[in-house]
């Protein structure tokens, strides 16, 4: 895989240039989220193939419900919106920049009491791009995913850990549509606080 020195750059301003001194926070009930996140990854079958993805920004929660749920699938249901200033797609012939949100995330926080706890998230939105992604079809694309990650936390940061797989369309606004299909790493650091 190729060094890439934008990614580099990316993370270090995004996990360390913006961090401030926040009081530890853990999801609880009425609480809110906010993070800074930065992921990259490459592409898979079951569509256009040999392209890499990196993508920075910034998500908002709300947890809505209180720990609920049997045994060890305890947890709070949180709505996420998700604003990515910065999506750049690695394609064959060209790089593609861009933008987008996801205003639907639907994000599962497993209650515990240790320092790690796991989620699970579904979320869709649209993707913007100077250029076509993948090439030949649409500038304007639908994104939707599913990720399995990890909060960890310290005393002073929420840091998250994230597999995320994430599929890019032009759902028939252009013809063809073979799609991009993405397993992406996240990495992001944010807090909980109460309201």
């Amino acid at each position: 895989m190729r060094k890439n020195p934008a990614f580099t750059l990316l993370l270090g301003v995004a996990l360390f240039a913006v961090m401030p001194a926040w009081a530890q926070a853990r999801p609880g009930d009425g609480s809110n989220e906010v993070q800074l996140w930065i992921g990259g990854g490459h592409s898979v079958p079951g569509g256009t193939a040999n392209n890499n993805v990196w993508n920075v920004g910034g998500r908002y929660g709300w947890i809505l419900t209180k720990p609920h749920g049997p045994g060890f699938l305890k947890g709070r249901f949180e709505y996420v919106l998700d604003a990515t200033p910065l999506f750049i797609v690695q394609q064959k012939y060209n790089t593609a920049y861009g933008g987008g949100f996801s205003p639907l995330g639907l994000k599962w926080d497993f209650a515990t009491r240790g320092n790690v706890a796991p989620y699970l998230e579904l979320n869709g939105g649209t993707l913007f791009t100077d250029k076509e992604v993948p090439t030949g079809t649409s500038a304007v694309n639908f994104t939707s995913a599913a990720a399995f990650g990890v909060h960890l936390f310290g005393e002073k940061y929420a840091w998250s850990l994230e597999a995320r797989y994430m599929h890019i369309s032009n759902a028939g606004l252009a013809t063809p549509n073979p799609g991009i299909n993405t397993v992406q790493v996240r990495v992001g650091v944010g807090k909980f606080w109460h309201r």
